[in-house]
């Protein structure tokens, strides 16, 4: 029998982790218990176990001091310079705070942040920009067609922690641009660059360097195939701010989208056009979504939809043709297909419109992705007008959540909803009808910035009030008619 001393001194047992999410266990697996990733667990060495006894009281970096006598003057916002991007940090950056922008390869990432550190080099503040992805001459090569060349603007390309920390002795930034805390290593650190041990020992340590000399980190983020942060789930827990860089490759228009903000709103977006010169911010975004046509179509709606707090108009284009298949197809590009097989269920059960013999295609304009649920009415309009080949009156928009028995679901932020498309030229809006109890006498349409708003209970209402009643005739004309804008139903 083994002595105690020997089992005591025996070597602690290997552990299988996930390299996803940090997930650990005794025994190999295919697949992550916590984040059900197949291939990510991988064999590695276990981390040093805490001692059983008690922690010794050390020295206090500082005294407690009542709150009242903190100065909030370090946390305020300084502006970086690209105002969209400020809208979403909620003012600007913050000295001290660590930023993650995450997002997919090629939407954008380096190029945003190269012009975040050109603005905020010309306003006499050091900036360092290290990368780890590149070399110096190809960021270089880039700050020239984008115009972020500055004498403030500090470059170095390294991709291990020490060397960045020395960088940073050095140059003494006030703002440090990390891309990416993927390809940085830590000497003395068990596992590859990427991983999860390393990632959260560059994470902890750039943290510790921003709260400590007051300068604002911005670390870069990889993203997996399902669109998560790649890394631990600590690393999102160790920085103050998380951003998401969206857009389609097929676009040029970008979002950045707050995930968590401790110094701001985390409903905000801001939008941004990536061109050949660079990135730049768009202030209204609403063209992009929205087709100008010369006349009325059949088959379209516009929807007002909110990402964050920015209310956007998207059009909704719809096609209904019949099939001889079994089976009909149900094609959708940016909008949801289970909300658009819920919507076709109720235009079929409650407003008499037989589409299980139909091919349905529903799709937006300049690859918007409508989640709101506010948009339903909108897809039911479209797909009513495709179905009847009847175009909507010129210039309404129509937004509404249905519900499975036909009826209209207020949405939030109504008059924003409203007031945005006013502002744009929209003569008519359908919304749902305020509650009984909330209305004093019978419903009448009323007047907002000089747009006609109409209220509708129901989803029937709604499509009879537009000319697309369940006693409408299906016309025998090809499926994309153009009107005058002058003539009549």
């Amino acid at each position: 029998m083994a002595s105690a001393s020997s089992r005591s001194t025996r070597a602690p047992r290997t552990v299988h982790r996930c390299t996803e999410c940090g997930w650990t266990t005794a025994k190999w697996v295919g697949r992550c218990g916590e984040c059900h990733a197949w291939g990510s667990v991988v064999e590695s060495a276990p981390e040093p176990s805490v001692g059983s006894g008690r922690t010794a009281a050390s020295p206090v970096t500082s005294p407690a001091v009542p709150i009242g006598r903190v100065s909030a003057e370090q946390a305020l916002h300084h502006r970086s310079g690209v105002p969209e991007l400020d809208r979403v940090l909620g003012g600007g950056l913050v000295p001290g705070a660590a930023v993650l922008l995450a997002g997919e390869p090629g939407v954008g990432k380096s190029t945003l942040l190269l012009e975040v550190a050109a603005r905020t080099a010309e306003r006499g503040q050091r900036t360092l920009y290290v990368t780890g992805e590149e070399s110096a001459s190809q960021v270089r090569l880039r700050a020239d067609r984008t115009d972020a060349v500055h004498d403030e603007l500090y470059l170095a390309a390294e991709t291990d922690l020490g060397a960045v920390l020395t960088h940073v002795e050095q140059v003494r930034p006030t703002l440090l641009v990390l891309d990416s805390v993927q390809t940085i290593g830590a000497s003395g650190v068990d596992g590859v660059p990427g991983g999860v041990t390393q990632v959260k020992e560059v994470a902890q340590a750039l943290v510790r360097v921003a709260k400590t000399r007051d300068i604002t980190v911005v670390l870069v983020g990889h993203v997996t195939k399902d669109g998560a942060i790649a890394g631990p789930r600590v690393l999102e827990h160790l920085v103050d701010v998380v951003l998401h860089f969206e857009g389609d490759r097929n676009s040029r228009f970008r979002m950045v989208r707050a995930v968590k903000n401790r110094f701001g709103p985390v409903d905000e977006v801001g939008c941004f056009d990536l061109g050949p010169g660079g990135i730049s911010a768009v202030d209204d975004p609403t063209g992009i979504f929205v087709e100008r046509h010369h006349g009325r179509v059949a088959g379209t709606c516009v929807a007002v939809t909110l990402e964050g707090r920015r209310p956007l108009l998207a059009e909704v284009q719809a096609l209904a043709t019949e099939t001889p298949q079994d089976r009909p197809r149900r094609t959708t590009s940016g909008v949801d297909s289970s909300r658009l097989a819920m919507v076709l269920a109720v235009l079929q059960q409650y407003a008499g419109i037989a589409l299980h013999k139909h091919d349905v295609f529903a799709s937006t304009v300049g690859g918007a992705r409508l989640t709101d649920p506010g948009s339903d009415l909108a897809v039911a309009v479209a797909v009513a007008s495709a179905h009847f080949l009847t175009p909507p009156p010129l210039g309404t928009v129509a937004l509404g959540e249905i519900g499975l028995s036909g009826e209209l679901r207020r949405v939030r932020d109504l008059p924003q909803r409203l007031a945005e498309a006013a502002r744009l030229g929209f003569a008519m809006a359908v919304v749902p009808a305020e509650p009984r109890e909330a209305r004093s006498g019978p419903r009448r349409d009323r007047v907002v910035d000089g747009m006609r708003v109409v209220e509708a209970p129901d989803v029937v209402s709604a499509l009879r009030s537009l000319g697309l009643g369940a006693g409408a005739a299906r016309r025998q004309a090809p499926s994309l008619e153009l009107v005058e804008a002058g003539e009549d139903f």
